[in-house]
């Protein structure tokens, strides 16, 4: 019952994360900490795998109906400092998950660094018309920004998450559903950067093979009826539902946090 339950919130988090732009991990990493019956380096293995399916898929499918709206020229170097930010951020959550004790400490930290980055981006999203958003377009910088996406997409075990949409519309002055493909596309390369770190190393945890396949399978389905909803959705629609989904996840994670306190003393 648990492992269908996990199938379904991977299907509506790809579902939303394909819509906005968001991956869809900030949604099941947080839920599936919730349920407490995983490990938090399955969890975040997991929700990696599923992100990495959503955004490839996503990704592909743009390129091959021609729709796309990623900008290369900004997102590829963005994308390959999020490649090197998504080792290090890997790198470092491998080397906490061995001498923090106990495990619950972990997810602990990991929630509260992710309220804290939803919150500021629910506060810059509700003030960004008050707000003068720039253009970057040097490369040395793109990267640099894409250092700290991806670092924080691999370390939290997010896929990119609303600050990959803030970074978006405030350094590149980008359009929300222009945003949208622009932070998948980014997301994707996190993530098979942070797969081949993990296969490269042999630090893979121990995770169910068909939860595994399902998750993943759940990704590319959550991907394209995404993409069918997405094309229907003028800008608005889609910052409100990214309102709402940021609303959604502060609530989630408040209360992971309050179950780890709990857990820990």
């Amino acid at each position: 019952m648990m492992e269908l339950i996990y199938l379904f919130v991977s299907f509506i988090a790809s579902v939303a994360g394909s819509i906005c732009g968001i991956g869809g991990g900030i949604v099941i990493k947080p839920v599936l900490d919730a349920f407490g019956t995983l490990e938090v380096s399955a969890i975040s293995f997991l929700s990696g795998c599923t992100v990495l399916t959503m955004s490839a898929y996503s990704v592909v499918k743009a390129r091959i109906s021609k729709d796309t709206a990623i900008d290369f020229s900004v997102s590829s170097y963005l994308g390959i400092g999020a490649v090197a930010g998504g080792i290090a951020g890997k790198g470092l959550f491998q080397y906490l998950r061995s001498v923090v004790s106990p495990a619950g400490l972990l997810s602990a930290g990991q929630s509260v660094i992710l309220f804290f980055i939803t919150l500021a981006a629910l506060v810059y999203t509700l003030r960004q018309e008050k707000i003068r958003t720039l253009r970057v377009k040097n490369r040395i910088c793109c990267m640099l920004i894409g250092l700290g996406l991806g670092f924080l997409s691999s370390f939290l075990g997010i896929g990119g998450g609303p600050v990959n949409l803030v970074i978006l519309y405030y350094f590149f002055s980008m359009g929300p559903k222009t945003a949208a493909q622009n932070s998948i596309y980014i997301i994707c390369l996190s993530q098979i950067s942070s797969l081949l770190l993990n296969l490269s190393t042999g630090t893979i945890p121990p995770v169910p093979v068909f939860l595994l396949a399902g998750m993943g399978i759940c990704g590319i389905l959550g991907a394209a009826f995404g993409r069918r909803i997405n094309r229907r959705l003028k800008d608005r629609h889609v910052s409100r539902l990214f309102l709402c989904l940021m609303v959604v996840i502060l609530g989630i994670c408040l209360y992971n946090i309050a179950g780890s306190q709990t857990g820990l003393y």
